[in-house]
């Protein structure tokens, strides 16, 4: 059950110093604006309560600025506006006394081309309040935000254009004009004759070129840094291309719990080693006495349930009779499908599919293609979002390793056949009682076709109503159930862990997977099994992702998601939270901003400058001192 004020975002709408605006859907699919403080600058003493206090504000000034959800606790500080509220964002941020920059709508027109028409120049709005005054100084811009790792790609919030500087045009000094009235020759004392004057250096035109090639030179280099470091952030450090489509990822965390949540960590600690099962079974129904066949052709069936990764060799742990049916179970499901395929033919009517498999429980067998040989079974796994039938990639094939039976635990452990893949750690030290809340997992379906339907995780929060006892140890009975598909699935702790396993409540009508089986059972059998739960580096580097990411150090996050997602590719949560790490506006950890050529060259600009100068200050004295002479 998806708690109020859940919003995915779309695309961004605008920034400022302190925060950024967003647009959204509620889970209506309703339009909605954003507002989010930045993390970093709601640690600044008095901004987050400035935040929010503007957001009131603007509420009691008109209903139309009265925002429908919020969370001012949240390390970003976040609200929520409907879309027809128009500039609400703009005018908390506004509020807030800073500048707000919306993202540019369409491209700006040519040079060349007259405009068709201006932009609408909005007012300032009034202040609801004082601006805050940070006891610290002034935040930084914001560098991370409260925001959908599957968050759309957007443009980036750009900056206000530079004006342009007006052109510099270097003058020469004025020649001195008139004329000087002729001497006497004899009416001063002293030399009579002068020794002529050498002709002028004519440097005005030198010192002016000088000029303009220092402008140049220094003009260049500024522009070529800005440019260098007004590259979208998310642009460095980029992943290489993927030769197929990234897989989907079964659950999406960000939509299941409220955003940026110790929930959705959980969530997302877990979710990318949820595994659906598929068990497809071959053979032929024939009668106990003298082995004659119901039906000449082989009769196939499935089924379906979930699991989760173990060890990053490919070991799971399942549901026992899910993989490894009893025969009773398997002649019941092989009945159903004969029946079924019967009705297909116009053979049997379907009010009797019931009663044609009732009355043949007792008579017939399910078998291979000889009386004595055992049906086929194969058995399938798929992360991720999941496709029933599927029997080629991204299906990939498993061996049943070991199973318990009904009364021992119905647990089993199967082996995928691949490599690398994103485990869940079993918390051994879980303490269960009634009343217990936690989260249960597993995979489901709303699609009608049972053939090929598609298959993703979902998750809910249950509480324990009973305990009971059974030889092998304690059952606990849950309030809710996620579909008959979940068995198999897991229940996890505030963090992530796995402390149990869902399975069929045996004694209910409905036979609903509201019963959880214990951590010993499963950690007795993966030891009988020879396994270890144990988590390999990609997880370590998956798990210090999300904690990097979840305190806004985008930086480390990407880094880390990348090293991560190298050795476990089919962690398609690694690469989803990667994504809106970029687009919250980090790039990898490490790695600079600007191209590794921008500061030489800046260098090098400055370099020409400083000696530019330098021999454009020599030239300026000598010639006041030859005019002095």
């Amino acid at each position: 059950m998806q708690p109020e004020g859940l919003y995915r975002f779309t695309h961004a709408l605008g920034g400022s110093p302190v925060g950024k605006a967003w647009a959204a859907t509620d889970e209506h699919g309703r339009l909605v604006t954003v507002a989010v403080l930045d993390a970093a600058v709601a640690e600044t003493p008095g901004w987050r309560e400035a935040f929010a206090a503007a957001a009131e504000s603007l509420g009691e000034i008109s209903e139309d600025f009265t925002y429908t959800y919020a969370d001012f606790s949240a390390a970003a500080p976040w609200v929520a506006y409907p879309a027809a509220a128009g500039s609400s964002a703009e005018m908390l941020f506004r509020a807030l006394g800073v500048d707000y920059t919306p993202v540019p709508t369409s491209a700006p027109p040519s040079v060349s081309a007259a405009p068709t028409s201006a932009p609408p120049v909005s007012g300032i709005p009034q202040q609801v309040s004082g601006p805050p005054i940070p006891v610290s100084g002034a935040p930084e811009p914001a560098a991370h935000m409260s925001q959908v790792a599957w968050a759309a790609h957007s443009a980036p919030v750009s900056g206000q254009p530079a004006a342009t500087q007006p052109a510099f045009e270097a003058q020469s000094p004025a020649p001195v004009a008139g004329s000087v009235p002729p001497q006497d020759p004899f009416g001063a004392p002293g030399r009579r004759i002068q020794p002529s004057e050498g002709p002028k250096q004519r440097i005005g035109p030198l010192v002016a070129v000088i000029a303009l090639i220092l402008v140049a030179v220094i003009g260049s280099g500024v522009g070529v840094w800005a440019v260098s470091t007004g590259s979208p952030s998310g642009s460095t450090g980029a992943r290489p291309e993927p030769t197929a489509s990234p897989a989907a990822p079964g659950l999406k965390p960000w939509a299941e719990a409220m955003l940026h949540s110790p929930e959705e960590r959980a969530l997302a600690t877990a979710a990318p080693s949820m595994v659906f099962v598929e068990v497809i079974l071959t053979g032929y129904v024939r009668n106990k006495q003298g082995n004659t066949l119901l039906r000449q052709q082989p009769v196939t069936f499935n089924r379906r349930c979930t699991g989760f990764v173990v060890n990053h060799d490919g070991h799971v742990l399942t549901n026992g009779q899910c993989v490894q049916p009893t025969p009773d179970i398997m002649l019941s499901g092989a009945l159903s499908a004969l029946a079924n395929a019967l009705v297909s033919e116009g053979t049997l009517k379907p009010a009797d599919v019931n009663s044609f498999t009732r009355s043949r429980m007792k008579t017939t067998a399910f078998t291979g293609e000889s009386p004595s040989s055992p049906p086929e079974v194969k058995v399938y796994g798929q992360l991720n979002v999941a496709k029933g039938s599927a029997t080629a990639a991204p299906a990939i094939g498993a061996t049943v390793v070991k199973a318990l039976p009904l009364e021992e635990g119905n647990l089993a452990v199967v082996k995928l056949a691949q490599e690398n893949l994103p485990v869940a750690e079993v918390n051994t030290g879980a303490t269960i009682a009634e009343g217990s809340p936690f989260v249960v997992m597993g995979y489901n379906t709303s699609d009608t076709n049972f053939r090929d339907a598609t298959y993703t995780v979902v998750s809910k929060p249950v509480t324990v109503t009973s305990v009971g006892n059974q030889p092998t140890g304690p059952i606990y009975r849950i309030n809710e159930d996620i579909g008959i598909y979940s068995r198999g699935g897991i229940a996890m702790d505030a963090e992530g862990r796995v402390i149990g396993m869902l399975d069929n409540d045996i004694l209910r009508p409905d036979r609903a997977n509201r019963v959880v089986v214990p951590v010993s059972t499963m950690v007795g059998l993966l030891s009988a099994a020879g396994v270890n739960n144990s988590l390999g580096e990609a997880d370590r580097l998956y798990r210090s992702g999300l904690e990097a990411y979840f305190k806004g150090d985008l930086g480390t996050a990407i880094d880390r998601f990348d090293q991560s997602n190298a050795t476990s590719p089919a962690n398609a949560l690694a690469q989803a939270y990667r994504q809106a790490a970029v687009d919250s506006g980090g790039s990898k950890a490490g790695t600079s901003e600007r191209p590794a050529w921008a500061v030489p060259l800046l260098a090098a600009s400055g370099a020409i400058a400083v000696v530019g100068l330098a021999v454009l200050v020599v030239l300026i004295v000598r010639r006041r001192r030859g005019s002095w002479g």
